[in-house]
């Protein structure tokens, strides 16, 4: 294995979405949301096992996470556990892993993926990942993985690229999530790709952008140069962190950078953001109704999730289209077509019941 390629895996989100499941207590990334018998971080952890050496993966979280991830994946040092002590989105968490790394190997590649993606080709992805570490070793480029969409969804972010004959294109435009109109004319033009949010660059490449383009944020985490993976790494994160700059590092890096490029892409990938998504990858019967859990006796019904304790024995009839998810003392009974609005759901259940819910 090459000792310069590093992973940074993201395991700090709360997957508000896949409430009641997912809580503040223990997010999506901690579940077998796939009943692989694998938690999602599980999964996401070795997959780059297989070509990054081990003390190589580092994995960002919030400070709160620390000893699930540890009962996750009990062989990993407490060194290689980055602890975030406020929620701030992408960017510091990058500029921090990028830093601790560069301070330890000025030539490292490094990959940063979120902890909870649904990846079906494992050996597609490692050999795109092959690519894009050794076009970043050469070049000074930031690169993101695209994923050839298969219809207009309008749950993710576009990337625009420039057609040429290079398997490695230009990026020109970056795109939030579009409205139904606008995915359709991405799709149909050909020009466009999904974005995953998988990024590969050098950590000189990403230290000079951050330099460029967040300079405060630079500056501020570049103070703890002396303290990276030192004992006295965590008290310059706990004292430091919050003063960042809360922002994307698409929005404060991607979207501003003039070397980005994208590699296309198409091994089964799914952000597994939403029950809907989940679906798409779970058996469904005749009627395109999915049970996780327990026994369902689908009477009159079309296109239903269900996600119940298990062998809880359930019969539903005449509901089509809904999500159906029991948790102890919490049952969800939401519109598919609605279910973007569970975010702020699980706020309102928050404000009405308390913390224990969410």
């Amino acid at each position: 294995m090459n000792k310069n390629y590093y992973a940074v895996i993201m395991a700090g989100g709360i997957g508000s979405r896949f409430w009641p499941i997912s809580t503040n207590k223990l997010p999506k990334q901690f579940h077998d949301i796939l009943g692989t018998g694998n938690s999602l971080i599980q999964q996401t952890y070795n997959r780059f096992d297989s070509l990054i050496p081990t003390e190589n993966i580092l994995i960002a979280t919030n400070k709160k996470y620390k000893k699930l991830v540890k009962k996750h994946l009990p062989t990993i040092a407490s060194n290689q556990i980055l602890l975030e002590p406020a929620m701030q989105n992408t960017a510091p968490c990058i500029l921090y892993s990028a830093l601790k790394i560069y301070n330890k190997n000025p030539d490292g590649i490094m990959i940063v993926a979120p902890s909870d993606h649904y990846i079906e080709n494992e050996q597609e992805f490692i050999s795109n990942v092959k690519t894009t570490f050794e076009f970043c070793s050469k070049n000074d480029f930031l690169l993101t993985l695209g994923i050839k969409p298969t219809n207009p969804n309008t749950g993710y972010g576009y990337i625009k690229f420039n057609k040429t004959d290079t398997a490695i294109k230009e990026v020109l435009n970056f795109t939030e999530k579009p409205n139904i109109e606008t995915a359709e004319e991405f799709l149909n033009s050909g020009d466009y790709l999904w974005n995953a949010g998988i990024f590969i660059w050098s950590v000189k490449s990403i230290l000079k952008a951050f330099e460029t383009y967040l300079p405060e944020m630079h500056q501020l985490f570049s103070k703890g140069n002396n303290n990276y993976n030192t004992a006295s790494e965590n008290n310059f994160i706990e004292e430091n962190y919050s003063k960042s700059q809360k922002i994307s590092i698409d929005f404060g890096i991607m979207e501003k950078a003039n070397n980005v490029c994208v590699l296309p892409t198409d091994f089964g990938w799914n952000d597994l953001g939403t029950w809907s998504s989940l679906q798409e990858k779970l058996k469904a019967d005749e009627n395109q109704n999915t049970s996780i859990g327990g026994e369902v006796i689908f009477k009159n019904a079309k296109g239903n999730i269900v996600r119940t304790q298990n062998n809880k024995k359930v019969v539903i009839k005449g509901l089509n289209d809904f999500i159906v998810v029991e948790k102890k003392d919490v049952l969800l009974i939401y519109p598919k077509d609605k279910e973007q609005e569970i975010k702020e759901v699980s706020a309102e259940v928050q404000s009405k019941f308390g913390d224990k819910f969410v």
